[in-house]
């Protein structure tokens, strides 16, 4: 489906990528099926028809090197960013992209995306020339990822905009005897923003909602600003540990 007419604001994805990383030094360059991870996830947006362009995002010339090796686009960008949204902005800055363009922040760990959740996180603002940021958001069907502090969940309005994300489960079920339980939806980590907006949020102070949970879009909301939430039928498997390596390549290897 092609959401963008003539008239419309383009779309671009930038993909973070650093190589330092607690539990995975150098996660983007391991190989999955003979292919480094960067490359899987790179080839993967390139194949979304709605996006204009693709580029890696890095500090680190083996990623760069890796990403030009197969003809990729690559912006080398400060060592000095806290978050991947710092990177991002820089690299939109370094791109020239237009303040009314969207970005599209796709994980460099999440190698099996589905790629219409592309076209599903940059809709709405396609849709909305007001909107400065939209985001995924997934109905936990496994009940261990309730409690789990590294799923986060959100709630939201009924006009779809975010009112609050935390590691906590929220809603919090206060009469565990009620007949009904409560639907919990977990956050996936795909971004859409205005470019604009993009270097206003960077711009921002640390918000103090942000401190606690660790969770930067909070700032967005801590600000005022909106963020409209995407439900999606779509789980995305992060690659933290080795091990997440391993499931996802046997997931590859069955699938083809």
């Amino acid at each position: 489906m092609d959401l963008r007419h003539k008239s419309q604001p383009k779309v671009v994805a930038i993909i973070p990528a650093r190589y330092q990383s607690n539990r995975f030094e150098g996660k983007p360059l391991a190989l999955i099926c003979g292919k480094p991870m960067i490359q899987h996830v790179y080839e993967r947006a390139m194949a979304v028809p709605l996006l204009e362009q693709v580029a890696v995002a890095t500090d680190d010339v083996r990623i760069a090197e890796c990403v030009q090796s197969f003809g990729g686009t690559v912006v080398l960008t400060s060592r000095d960013h806290v978050s991947g949204t710092d990177r991002l902005a820089e690299a939109a800055s370094i791109l020239n992209i237009p303040e009314q363009d969207v970005v599209v922040n796709i994980q460099g760990d999440q190698p099996l995306f589905d790629q219409s959740v592309v076209e599903q996180v940059a809709g709405p603002l396609l849709q909305d020339p007001a909107l400065p940021m939209s985001t995924l958001i997934y109905k936990i069907i496994r009940e261990e990822e309730i409690s789990d502090p590294n799923h986060v969940k959100t709630v939201f309005d009924r006009n779809g905009n975010a009112l609050y994300f935390s590691r906590a489960a929220i809603p919090f079920q206060r009469n565990p005897e009620e007949p009904v339980a409560p639907t919990y939806y977990k956050h996936l980590g795909f971004y859409a923003y205005r470019k604009g907006f993009l270097l206003t949020f960077v711009s921002l102070p640390e918000g103090e909602w942000e401190r606690f949970e660790k969770l930067e879009q909070l700032r967005a909301l801590e600000f005022g600003y909106r963020i409209k939430v995407v439900l999606t039928e779509h789980d995305s498997i992060e690659v933290d540990t080795p091990k997440d390596l391993l499931r996802v390549e046997e997931l590859m290897k069955s699938s083809k």
